[in-house]
């Protein structure tokens, strides 16, 4: 039996899209035992996941350096035969480098890649998605990198049932923040957005604990005239928000977790893209995605990767100039 682990301590985000590194796996290794090392406090995105052995966790905030160490005792015990590392930072690739697998595998990119047993180019350009980027890592492994699966998550049982009585209508959900600034659509256009649909279209709010305040803004906004938006930010845990999802008719995001988390139920998806992309790949994977974003030919979109705490220009008129037309 080959034992793998699969290293992706980045966000959300990275780690729903890294689930569709799962399901090739399965695919073509299904003897395959599969652990998965992850960040404190992603690890709920992966209960139930029915391909995962066991779920490594590395605590960044509470000794982050300790923890490492330990986390690497712990990976050099477990005898892998492949480690297959997702990121390009330095502390997950001396857990690579240092792991002791007979294979070990990652992007050209990280600063201890030259210690890995097989590098692979790391490549943003159009066309290219993430998940793709990821499936490459599986060659060394003699695994095809045809098209890439979707990511997927499981909600579980007790998830649907936690969401049931939001479902007996017809619904929208829009997830309106991000962590980034520069990655969000502006409250008030989410507040002009909701007061293009009908009064009685029901709409539910979603976000983290953290986002409680930007939802409960932009619903009292419009709970005059469209009594039906509640706010269920930091109400609902990952896998509930997307068996929610996956029951919507449409669900509006931000370039951010959420959208990502529709790609893995193949939730209808309406993604907005701001100061990024999607040829950075990281667009939806839905079946029915659509993408929305400046008709502005803006010299200055993309100013980066990621997203910033604000316009760098100041003007942020990659977000101000999208119009959303309503969901009718």
């Amino acid at each position: 039996m080959t034992r793998i682990l699969v290293i992706q301590t980045a966000f959300i985000g990275d780690v729903i899209l890294a689930t569709a590194l799962l399901e090739q796996i399965r695919q073509q290794r299904p003897e395959a035992q599969i652990d998965m090392l992850l960040r404190k406090g992603n690890e709920s995105l992966l209960a139930n996941h029915p391909f995962l052995h066991s779920v490594l966790i590395w605590d960044k905030k509470g000794g982050k350096y300790k923890n490492l160490w330990n986390l690497l005792g712990q990976i050099r015990q477990n005898e892998y035969d492949v480690v297959i590392n997702l990121q390009r930072f330095g502390a997950t690739g001396l857990l690579t480098a240092l792991s002791g697998a007979r294979q070990t595998i990652g992007y050209d990119k990280n600063p201890f890649s030259r210690f890995f047993k097989y590098r692979i180019e790391h490549r943003i350009e159009p066309g290219i998605h993430e998940v793709d980027r990821n499936a490459a890592l599986l060659g060394p492994m003699g695994i095809g990198t045809f098209v890439a699966p979707r990511p997927r998550l499981y909600p579980s049982p007790a998830d649907r049932q936690a969401v049931a009585p939001y479902q007996e209508k017809p619904y929208l959900c829009i997830a309106p923040t991000s962590v980034w600034f520069t990655k969000q659509y502006p409250a008030e256009k989410w507040v002009e957005f909701i007061r293009q649909n009908p009064a009685d279209t029901t709409i539910y709010l979603l976000g983290a604990p953290t986002d409680i305040d930007a939802c409960a803004y932009i619903r009292q906004q419009v709970l005059a005239t469209h009594p039906h938006v509640q706010n269920l930010a930091g109400k609902l845990s990952f896998l509930q928000s997307a068996a929610l999802m996956q029951g919507a008719i449409m669900n509006y995001v931000n370039d951010s977790a959420p959208m990502h988390l529709c790609s893995a139920v193949n939730a209808p998806t309406t993604a907005v893209f701001c100061s990024t992309i999607p040829a950075f790949g990281f667009g939806p994977l839905a079946d029915d995605a659509r993408i929305v974003q400046t008709p502005e030919p803006l010299d200055c979109r993309p100013c980066g990767l990621h997203g910033y705490r604000a316009c760098p220009l100041g003007h942020f008129r990659c977000a101000t100039t999208i119009e959303i037309a309503s969901n009718r």
